[in-house]
């Protein structure tokens, strides 16, 4: 099975995005200010001319309009309504952190889920481990995604869990090409 890399952006930043394997997946999330419209086009634009999947995070309007991949629910949303989406090819894809959580995620109609955080990390005090990981995903007969504390070191161990795919901030960036 081929692993699927995922790397979240807050901003289009052509360069950076360059250094990356086209096999990389993009995760466009800003919760900080409001998205600008053009740099929406210019960041799908860019990944449709180098076959690279691109997704927004927790706006279905935007996701839509600007013809995104797909949109990636965080897993504060709880909300069901992305169920029944009527534009075809839209792919969805979410984050949770317990077995209620993945619940809802299955409820909201993703074909991925992203558990995290999987490993230590700065950020979290608490995380999953192998093997609350794997009593987790066989809650679930969708795809598993493995986020927080993927690093050199925990990328041996993340293959214990067999996910689908791996997602990353300071990983990817440090080794650009995965």
């Amino acid at each position: 099975m081929n692993i699927k890399y995922y790397y979240f952006i807050d901003k289009f930043n052509k360069k950076e995005i360059e250094k990356l394997s086209t096999q990389i997946s993009l995760i466009y999330r800003n919760y900080h200010k409001k998205s600008d419209p053009e740099e929406l086009r210019k960041l799908v634009t860019h990944c449709r001319a180098n076959r690279r999947k691109v997704y927004i995070s927790n706006n279905l309007k935007d996701a839509i309009k600007y013809n995104f991949n797909g949109l990636y629910i965080p897993s504060f949303h709880k909300q069901l309504r992305f169920k029944n989406i009527t534009k075809k090819n839209l792919e969805i894809i979410g984050s949770a952190h317990n077995a209620s959580e993945l619940k809802i995620k299955e409820k909201q109609g993703c074909s991925h889920i992203f558990l995290s955080p999987v490993f230590r990390n700065n950020k979290n005090k608490k995380f999953l481990d192998v093997i609350k990981t794997n009593l987790l995903k066989k809650l679930t007969k969708n795809q598993i995604v493995l986020l927080g504390g993927i690093n050199q070191k925990t990328i041996k161990r993340s293959k214990l869990c067999a996910p689908s795919g791996l997602a990353a901030i300071s990983w990817i960036k440090k080794t650009a090409q995965v």
